[in-house]
């Protein structure tokens, strides 16, 4: 019957751990000797009961951190291995979750600043549209486009990675969330009729924001107070640029209302030039019956 059962493996231990392990028995045999007999010698010889008290909770104190340090030199090389071999797991998994890490960070970059909220339109490098979701690892956006001027659905979702948050600025579109400003630009040549144009893209300007413009200077009104900062002029306004020599841009700013900055920027734009044309040659040609008829 005993010819049957299976011994279990004997176990090998290195000749080297083996030293370390005898070492650090004799270490704590060594210690626990000691300790007791400073007690032993502190209840004979201290009559005070404070002081005894005292003593033998020093001594226990000192002979433990002694214990410790004494078993830290024995180790000592193969904690040493140990902590690099940590160090080096700890270095991979950093690595190999880097950009995990980094979406981690975005998100709560964003949720601290609060950047911007669900229905917000922002722009982050070339990505541009209405935030429909947001979680730990990703935001949805729904694009708007096509480039920066043009403010219609592409029909096209985006999901952009939190990490880009980390190292990308963010261009929040809706910042007065009630009402909005809007920025257009409209080019001319230096020989068109572009006062003209100036007049007649400010009336029209004028004319679509009238029925909501008291509203938007009380919302901006208020939205200053809470922020801290001075009001803006919420007034329509047709200022000039001049880009290059031979070219002149009329670039309008008024307020709207959140999701028509598209709808107004036609409409004003169609009701302008559906007038007439401010090219310097249709401008000639208007301008000579004038003249004959003189």
């Amino acid at each position: 019957m005993l010819d049957n059962f299976v011994w279990p493996p004997t176990v090998q231990v290195p000749d080297s751990l083996l030293g370390l392990l005898i070492n650090s028995l004799i270490l704590v045999v060594t210690i626990g000797i000691l300790r007791a007999l400073s007690a032993r010698f502190i209840r004979r010889t201290v009559q005070s009961a404070e002081l005894r008290g005292r003593w033998l909770v020093n001594s226990r104190n000192g002979f433990l951190l002694l214990l410790l340090l004494g078993l830290v030199i024995i180790w000592g090389d193969e904690l040493r291995t140990l902590a690099l071999s940590i160090v080096a797991i700890a270095v991979a998994f950093v690595v190999a979750t880097k950009e995990l890490i980094l979406c981690l960070t975005g998100s709560l970059l964003k949720s601290g600043s609060r950047s911007f909220n669900l229905g917000d339109r922002i722009q982050i490098k070339e990505f541009r549209g209405d935030v429909i979701d947001q979680s730990l690892l990703a935001t949805t956006i729904l694009e708007v486009g096509p480039g920066k001027t043009m403010h219609q659905r592409t029909g096209r979702v985006v999901v952009i990675p939190n990490a880009l948050f980390v190292s990308e600025p963010v261009v929040n579109e809706s910042f007065t969330e009630e009402y909005e400003f809007h920025v257009f630009t409209v080019p001319f040549k230096r020989e068109d009729d572009w006062q003209a144009a100036q007049q007649a893209l400010l009336a029209a300007a004028n004319r679509h924001a009238q029925p909501y413009l008291e509203q938007v200077r009380r919302h901006m009104k208020r939205v200053s107070s809470q922020r801290g900062l001075a009001v803006p002029s919420v007034d329509p306004r047709v200022t000039i640029q001049v880009p290059v020599a031979s070219e002149l841009h009329l670039v309008v700013r008024l307020p709207v209302k959140p999701g028509q900055r598209g709808a107004l920027e036609q409409a004003i734009l169609s009701e302008v030039f559906s007038a007439r044309s401010y090219a310097a040659a249709n401008v000639d040609t208007e301008e000579a019956p004038e003249e004959t008829h003189h």
